[in-house]
């Protein structure tokens, strides 16, 4: 095949070329359609592909700051006239009527919206092997996984399927999967993004996140879907910079906190990455310093039951009475239920319901739902605390690279320690993104996470930029992306 013209071209370059006709929208168009519908069929990143949609209206809104920019969504964010089927088969044949907030603020700015992403069912999993439309695989190595739950979004950017992705962050869900995949994710401030339209599975912890090939990609597309939204109360009134103004690519004097506990335990290729990281930082005229934050230990642990017992509460909606799957099989009003959730979720969700209803049962709900809640109480404030002495803190992403399809299959307890050192952010509601730093001996990504205070979404995306020009890891394609 020819080499691409477009791959690598950033998202505001491209967008700006499009509206002032320096690029045709169709070509643009075109050749990302093409490198998906050939990319698809070898790592399984969407769920529903629709070009005939995008090609509909060629004409981008003028001044639209996303005019022309292909979109995928992640299949639990709803687009109308689209499958919304978070990945289930209880949900196999709906259809939205709407669309998402977040989603209508893309098209008013331009965006085409062509495909609908892969995910672990109802966003629960670390992996995308959760999904009843089958695994995800990573773009840099095929035996591997894309991670979770936003694999296909991550493995759809990284392979070049799209420029950007929207996912949703529940304990790491964005920025896991771009960290396994090779790309940037960005998790925002809770109530920063409007979650009007996010399917929801835990909602104190839920939010819509990005994944781009780069920190400025993400800039451009957050400022885009940022912002106050009548239709949900828990969005946030405060005022949304043009993030991508920011990026000036000045450094000087910024702290960063490394959370000792968070870090003690690195060992080989990690934590020789890690420490690469922060040298890099330091070049760049950053100081870096350890901080203490100790209940982080526990934030798998305070995770996994506050999240498990919301999604026992929200997914009970799943009735087979109001809308998704209905057994055809159910004669009455109990096997109604009974066999509509039985056929209709996957083993992953049900070991999640069943947890979490547990852990809110009479007689277990303090010892469990009420003491992880005071526990993500003493979090918070530990990190105000690390705040007070840096500016910035920063952790590998994850333990490990991308693990190969299978191996934490039958270990759930493993499977869940892939968030260990995302989980937190989504617990306290801080900002956060993964950023590139690195390859492992054999190829795979590694990556470096960055969290920032409340609403420091601009810092945050301006030290994460910085990084990447001096570190130079960005926007690398996978072997699956080249040109041969």
């Amino acid at each position: 095949m020819n080499e691409p013209r477009y791959a690598d071209l950033p998202l505001a370059e491209a967008a700006s070329a499009i509206s002032r006709g320096k690029i045709d929208a169709s070509d643009y168009l075109t050749e990302w359609l093409e490198t998906a519908a050939r990319a698809q069929p070898v790592i399984n990143a969407l769920i529903d592909f629709a070009p005939e949609l995008a090609r509909a209206d060629l004409a981008p809104p003028s001044g639209g700051r996303l005019a022309g920019i292909p979109i995928a969504i992640k299949d639990n964010i709803v687009s109308a006239g689209m499958p919304t089927t978070c990945g289930s088969r209880i949900l196999a044949d709906y259809v939205s009527p709407f669309d998402s907030t977040a989603v209508a603020r893309l098209k008013s700015a331009g965006a085409k919206v062509v495909a609908r992403t892969n995910l672990d069912e109802f966003a629960m999993g670390s992996s995308t092997e959760h999904s009843a439309f089958g695994v995800c695989l990573n773009p840099w190595d095929l035996s591997r996984v894309a991670g979770g739950s936003s694999g296909g979004s991550a493995a759809a950017v990284a392979a070049r399927m799209v420029p950007a992705a929207l996912g949703s962050e529940t304990g790491g869900s964005v920025r896991q999967p771009a960290a396994f995949c090779g790309v940037t994710g960005m998790k925002p401030t809770w109530g920063r993004v409007s979650r009007w339209g996010l399917v929801a599975f835990a909602s104190s912890l839920d939010q819509i996140g990005i994944v781009g090939r780069t920190a400025a990609d993400c800039a451009l597309v957050l400022e885009t879907i940022a912002g106050a939204d009548a239709n949900d109360s828990t969005s946030s009134a405060e005022r949304v910079p043009q993030y991508s103004n920011e990026l000036d690519g000045e450094l000087g004097g910024v702290r960063f906190g490394v959370v000792r506990e968070a870090v003690d335990a690195l060992e080989g290729e990690i934590r020789e990455n890690f420490e690469q990281a922060l040298e890099v930082l330091r070049a760049m005229g950053g100081s870096v310093e350890i901080v203490s934050i100790p209940a982080i230990r526990y934030a798998i642990a305070m995770y996994y039951v506050i999240a498990n017992a919301e999604a026992s509460a929200n997914l009970s909606r799943f009735d087979g009475i109001r809308y998704g799957h209905r057994s055809p099989a159910a004669e009455t009003l109990r096997e109604v239920y009974l066999r509509s959730r039985g056929e209709g979720f996957g083993r992953e969700v049900k070991r999640r319901i069943m947890l979490g209803t547990f852990a809110l049962s009479s007689g277990y709900y303090e010892a469990y739902f009420g003491r992880a809640q005071r526990s993500r109480a003493l979090l918070r404030r530990e990190f105000d605390q690390a705040f007070m002495n840096c500016d910035y803190l920063v952790t590998p992403t994850t333990p490990g690279p991308a693990f190969e399809v299978g191996e934490k299959a039958g270990d759930p307890l493993a499977m869940y320690l892939s968030d260990i050192f995302t989980a937190p952010a989504n617990l306290t509601g801080i900002p956060a993104i993964a950023t590139p730093s690195g390859f492992t001996e054999s190829g795979l990504p590694l990556s470096l996470q960055i969290m920032g205070r409340h609403f420091s979404e601009g810092g945050l995306l301006k030290v994460a930029d910085c990084y990447e020009r001096a570190a130079g890891w960005a926007g690398r394609r996978p072997p699956l992306a080249s040109p041969s």
